[in-house]
């Protein structure tokens, strides 16, 4: 499922706590896919508690508790980590991260936390969801099997690569335009991993951020800058990054383009999609300012000068995204609309 829709999920599944309809979910994906950065995002959304336990880390004491003597019995000092109404809140999200990577043993202490959301006379409050995420075992990670009884008290959902949500991401979290522009250009190379080769860096869309901060660090040192792409996504795509980015100073002046002057597009594909990408980052940067109608309008009338009309639909898809529904306002939307409707349609 893709991560747009993977969000509702997991933010219906902590709204359905308040009326006891609660299913915990089991996410599963490849490495550096986003499944921990979906559920920050959802407890952010909510603007509430989020505990991360990553299970990998654990020892089954770690869950269960210390025991101690009280009296003539044996009590268990109940983890501080776990969800407590009085320190955390009465709402929030449970969080079991690496839970693939879990030693049975912590798993089995696992099975009733989950299905009854009980471990001997700790109980989860009701208010908090129970997420759970973890890598396949053909990912090349540290993995086990997840026994039946655990995983038949999870609903199941296995993360997609989808560049349109990256996208949208990328762009509500600042991700430099020119990683955006060439993943739009390549976009294959969003996610590349091949298991059998076992490689140590590889294009992911946690990777990508990481060379969008390599791109920050080492821009100014030319002698480091395509090495230290390299090192976030791999020699081939740091390569082919590293070859984008510096044939960017032939694009069409973009200042102009938003002032509303005549311009061609360029003719190459890759500057048409750099192009597209950075219109789209001035539109966000313009949304909240007294000039926004008018940079939009003059981003959308560019729209039509792609000699492919399909690279405009893209930018506008985008704009769309990331400006929401003010953009039908722009007397500049409809106009483009009227000359792409054929292609729309069909």
């Amino acid at each position: 499922m893709r991560p747009a829709h993977l969000l509702t999920v997991v933010e219906k599944e902590f709204i359905s706590t308040q009326s006891g309809h609660h299913t915990p979910v089991m996410l599963w994906g490849a490495p550096g896919v986003g499944k921990s950065q979906m559920v920050a995002q959802v407890a952010d959304r909510q603007n509430t508690p989020l505990i991360d336990i990553r299970l990998s880390q654990m020892e089954p004491s770690d869950l269960r508790g210390i025991p101690f003597k009280e009296g003539h019995a044996v009590e268990w000092a109940i983890p501080s980590m776990l969800p407590d109404a009085q320190r955390h809140g009465e709402n929030g999200i449970l969080f079991l991260d690496e839970i693939t990577s879990a030693p049975p043993s912590v798993s089995a202490a696992a099975y009733q936390l989950i299905l009854d959301r009980k471990l001997g006379d700790y109980e989860v409050p009701p208010g908090w969801a129970i997420i759970a995420a973890g890598n396949r075992q053909g990912d090349r990670g540290v993995t086990y099997s997840m026994p039946a009884p655990l995983a038949n008290r999870f609903s199941h959902y296995e993360v997609d690569i989808n560049l349109d949500d990256w996208v949208a991401w990328a762009y509500a979290n600042g991700i430099d335009e020119r990683v955006i522009a060439f993943l739009r250009f390549r976009q294959d190379l969003l996610f590349e991993f091949d298991a059998s080769q076992n490689p140590i860096a590889f294009p992911s869309p946690r990777s990508w951020e990481f060379a969008h901060r390599a791109l920050h660090k080492f821009e100014d040192h030319p002698e480091l800058f395509s090495g230290a792409l390299q090192a976030c996504v791999g020699k081939a795509a740091g390569i082919e990054l590293a070859a984008f980015i510096a044939s960017l100073d032939q694009m069409p002046d973009l200042d102009a383009i938003v002032s509303g002057e005549q311009v061609d597009a360029p003719k190459e594909i890759d500057l048409q999609y750099a192009v597209a990408t950075a219109l789209v980052g001035r539109a966000i940067r313009a949304r909240e300012s007294d000039e926004a109608m008018r940079v939009h309008g003059n981003i959308l009338s560019y729209a039509s000068h792609f000699p492919q009309r399909e690279m405009g639909v893209m930018m506008v898809s985008d704009m769309h995204r990331a400006i929401g529904q003010d953009i039908f306002a722009v007397p500049e939307f409809a106009s483009w609309a009227d000359k792409i409707a054929d292609l729309m349609l069909y």
